[in-house]
């Protein structure tokens, strides 16, 4: 089984709790998720919602497409008009939540990941009589702008739990690999590793929308550096990327990274990559979006306003067995 590497985390069992208790009336709602996974159960009988999700995703980052598996299960369960936007661009998010505003949306789930070009338009939506789910990105900053809570995993302990795994490996140099500049929860990562990392640890940036870009700027880090035994990424395709950039350089340094999908789990099991840290991208998805519900048809507040942690876990070879069958639907 996997270990979990934080103090206060919210297991899975809280998605069924909500599942359970919002299940009752109305006719056997279909699988819309593509993946039979999920909430599932019978939709509600409760009036039509229509919630927004804005996030800073780039382009082709399937860690976003887990997470709107997992909203648009909780959304064909709750009765929710489930609209999703994304821009990696701080302003343009900025934009995007002002139009969810504008179509006079039931809720928003918004990501925090340059709050600086984000928080006022958040707020707005607040002062709006909109409720606001943060998720993933920013957990600090969801307090000052007046939403409900935060789900996601705590960054910096993520980036903790790293530097003692890297620990534990007898690693004693390693690159950590920053795909998107400005981004704060990926600093957040970077700096935990180095709190905890007892080898040294050297931030890389790298231009995440142009992964060949990216693997030449990692494999030239390795040519140039034969004493990097660690090369940690902050996002599964960048793993694939580090194993090229590996291979072609004639590194034999360890590959591990942030999150989870289909192909890190079967380079785990190749034993490419060492290790990867598991957040529950679907969990953060449909619990954003039944918390919404909850709030609007029940006045509950999923986890009491306080962050609602799910993540982080180490997961490594050991664990694809128990992972396979969930990443091949692309809930894990």
């Amino acid at each position: 089984m996997r270990t979990a590497r934080t103090a206060a985390v919210l297991i899975a069992a809280v998605a069924l709790t909500v599942a359970g208790c919002s299940g009752s009336g109305g006719k056997d709602s279909e699988d819309t998720s593509g993946s039979g996974g999920g909430g599932g159960g019978k939709t509600v009988s409760t009036p039509r919602m229509k919630i927004a999700m804005v996030t800073h995703s780039g382009e082709g980052d399937t860690f976003w497409d887990i997470v709107q598996n997992g909203a648009e299960q909780a959304a064909a369960k709750d009765n929710v008009e489930f609209l999703y936007s994304a821009n990696k661009e701080g302003k343009e998010q900025a934009q995007l939540v002002q139009a969810a505003i504008d179509q006079k949306v039931d809720g928003i789930v918004v990501t925090l990941a340059k709050p600086e070009a984000v928080k006022a338009v958040v707020a707005k939506a607040v002062r709006a009589g909109i409720p606001v789910v943060t998720i993933n990105s920013g957990a600090r900053f969801s307090t000052e702008v007046g939403a409900l809570g935060h789900i996601g995993q705590d960054e910096a302990v993520a980036g903790e739990a790293v530097g003692s795994e890297l620990n534990a490996r007898g690693r004693k140099k390693a690159v950590c690999v920053i795909h998107e500049q400005g981004n704060v929860s990926l600093e957040e990562r970077c700096a935990g590793v180095a709190k905890t990392f007892d080898g040294t640890v050297e931030n890389l940036n790298v231009e995440g929308t142009n992964m060949p870009a990216a693997t030449s700027s990692i494999e030239a880090k390795l040519q140039a550096d034969t004493g990097i035994d660690a090369v940690v990424t902050l996002g599964a395709p960048f793993a694939a990327a580090s194993v090229k950039a590996k291979k072609g350089s004639g590194s034999t340094a360890e590959v591990d990274t942030f999150d989870l999908n289909a192909e890190v789990v079967g380079r785990l099991k190749a034993e490419e990559v060492g290790f990867a840290v598991d957040q529950q991208p679907y969990l953060q998805g449909y619990l954003a979006v039944d918390g919404l519900w909850l709030n609007r048809t029940n006045g509950n507040v999923v986890g009491g306003g306080k962050p609602v942690l799910t993540g982080p876990a180490i997961v490594t070879a050991k664990d694809v067995p128990e992972l396979e069958k969930f990443t091949a639907r692309g809930t894990r």
